[in-house]
């Protein structure tokens, strides 16, 4: 694929956003063997903006974040980040993304600090252990710090997914159900990191059961039902109820 294929970056990102996109999504679809997981995803989301990608189990939403996060590729459709083609520019998307998926890609024969002074240096940053030693206290882990991580709860091993990864900035942070096993005060942690990227003009795109949850914490709503994007709109014109109405609908079965 040529870099000539440019028209994505001028593309319609939304309901009420000229700005440029970050992340262009385009006639996107992704089979396992020969079960549609992904079936013509269209969207595109701007720099600084925040997306609550919602749906109910088996809708394609993991599916999604892997292709973005350059995990898996896809089957047909593109997908771009950055101006840059997620196939062919793999590598150098990967430096600017922070993926927390399902498994906390963290080190459980670590410690919690040896874990982040270790991703510090992988990310090549400068002063990675005074920076690991400033995670530590912003997730909340200080007493644990000195523990192997097969000793944390689980709540305790998000809180470090977490940290690793926002470490490095991440010009887009992807979160595939992040509040999961979160007592209340990780989830005020979650909520107060999620707007302190937005206030900062990160982009995040995150994925949650949690409908008004969800809602609340994000400028925009992607639905995923059965593989396809059946809404995407502002948050402050779609309630959890709303939601809840297109997978009924879509779906035929209460939820």
């Amino acid at each position: 694929m040529s870099m000539a294929l440019s028209s994505p970056l001028a593309a319609d990102v939304g309901p009420s956003s000229t700005a440029r996109p970050l992340v262009v999504v385009s006639q996107l679809e992704k089979t396992f063997e020969i079960r549609p997981v992904l079936r013509k995803v269209n969207f595109a989301l701007p720099a600084g903006e925040t997306l609550a990608l919602l749906g109910p189990n088996g809708a394609g939403k993991t599916t999604l974040l892997r292709v973005l996060a350059t995990l898996v590729r896809p089957t047909a459709g593109e997908v771009w980040v950055a101006g840059l083609e997620a196939t062919r520019d793999a590598h150098e998307i990967r430096r600017m993304i922070g993926y927390v998926g399902h498994q906390p890609g963290v080190y459980e024969d670590l410690t919690v600090r040896e874990n982040l002074r270790f991703f510090a240096r992988m990310y090549g940053l400068r002063e990675g252990r005074a920076l690991a030693d400033e995670l530590v206290e912003r997730v909340g882990l200080r007493a644990k710090a000195n523990e192997r991580v097969r000793a944390l709860s689980r709540g305790q091993t998000q809180r470090l997914a977490l940290a690793r990864g926002v470490m490095h900035d991440p010009t887009l942070l992807l979160l595939d159900e992040p509040d999961t096993g979160l007592d209340e005060e990780a989830g005020a942690l979650l909520t107060a990191l999620l707007r302190e990227r937005a206030a900062a003009g990160k982009t995040t795109i995150f994925t949650t059961h949690q409908l008004a949850r969800g809602l609340s914490l994000a400028g925009r709503a992607l639905v995923l039902v059965g593989g396809r994007a059946v809404h995407d709109g502002l948050t402050q014109a779609t309630s959890a109820d709303q939601v809840r109405g297109l997978y009924r609908r879509e779906t035929g079965r209460p939820v």
